[in-house]
């Protein structure tokens, strides 16, 4: 009895304490809010710690059909009474491969339809931005016209001081010299947009 004592109690440690770590009292949570943050509470006492994090659980897969069946069975009489079993197992196995391979071709075509889609859209998207594209540059155009033939009708009716001639020359200099150095701010309609509701 005595050597038994002798190895619960070590030196050094007092008696009641588990190698070292305190006992906690149990805690049942009652929501599942409460599950989470207990959760993080857990977590959050040891940082350096690893989180656990599960991997992704893998896509189911039928067996392949073998290559070689060894045991063919016929219609002919003489099969035993397991022979059924075996066979409706094997047509069991073999249905499940064949839905399997209609599910994955149902996937797959999805999926084409999903990017024959967004080439789509990205198209009418690309469209339209050409569209207002088009538009932007006729106003600009429109404006650069305007700014000239007002500049023109300056000219004209202070052609008599060749000062004014010369102060409006350079005052045109200042301005196609300030929009080339103002660069152009992005417009929103630069970029595509993706709808994906519309055909």
């Amino acid at each position: 009895m005595a050597a038994h004592t002798q190895k619960n109690n070590k030196p050094g440690k007092p008696p009641g304490k588990a190698s070292g770590k305190e006992a906690q009292p149990l805690i049942i949570a009652k929501s599942p809010a409460e599950e989470q943050r207990l959760k993080l509470e857990r977590l959050m006492r040891n940082p350096d710690k690893l989180a656990p994090i599960p991997d992704r659980p893998k896509d189911w897969k039928p067996r392949a059909p073998p290559e070689f069946v060894r045991d063919v069975m016929g219609s002919s009489a003489g099969a035993g009474s397991g022979e059924f079993h075996v066979y409706r197992h094997l047509r069991r196995r073999e249905y499940q491969r064949q839905d399997f391979l209609d599910k994955m071709s149902d996937h797959l075509n999805k999926d084409d339809d999903y990017l024959e889609k967004l080439e789509q859209n990205k198209q009418a998207a690309d469209e339209r931005t050409a569209k207002r594209r088009k538009k932007r540059e006729k106003l600009k155009q429109k404006k650069m016209m305007a700014k000239k033939a007002k500049l023109e009708s300056k000219n004209k009716d202070g052609d008599g001081d060749e000062k004014s001639s010369d102060s409006s020359e350079e005052e045109e200099k200042k301005k196609k010299e300030e929009e080339v150095e103002e660069p152009e701010a992005e417009d929103d309609a630069e970029a595509p947009s993706f709808i994906m509701g519309k055909n």
